[in-house]
């Protein structure tokens, strides 16, 4: 396991966009560089695109999910959520469901 969360820059940016539809940009720019403090931001590589391709392919899942589960899977993280189309997808899944 990684001592520092690590989360992939396709889920920041999915995080970026919905804060700013909610809160506006300026607030999108603040949680993006609390964020870049915090946690380890994964670029992904040619290997992560087509892992998350793959895990999108198989699963019902959304694309950046997919960047999500490849991201922990490959930094041996614990995916913490609560979205059930990714705690409903393979139990092999390093994911940790927050909604308990």
């Amino acid at each position: 396991m990684t001592s520092r969360p690590v989360m992939s820059w396709i889920n920041l940016g999915e995080v970026a966009y919905i804060v700013e539809r909610r809160a506006g940009s300026g607030q999108a720019r603040h949680v993006v560089r609390e964020l870049r403090r915090r946690v380890t931001l994964d670029l992904p590589t040619d290997v992560r695109v087509l892992e998350a391709a793959h895990i999108k392919a198989r699963y019902a899942v959304a694309y950046a999910d997919a960047f999500a589960v490849a991201t922990a899977i490959a930094h041996g993280a614990m995916l913490l959520t609560g979205d059930p189309e990714i705690l409903d997808g393979d139990p092999r899944w390093p994911v940790e469901d927050l909604r308990t």
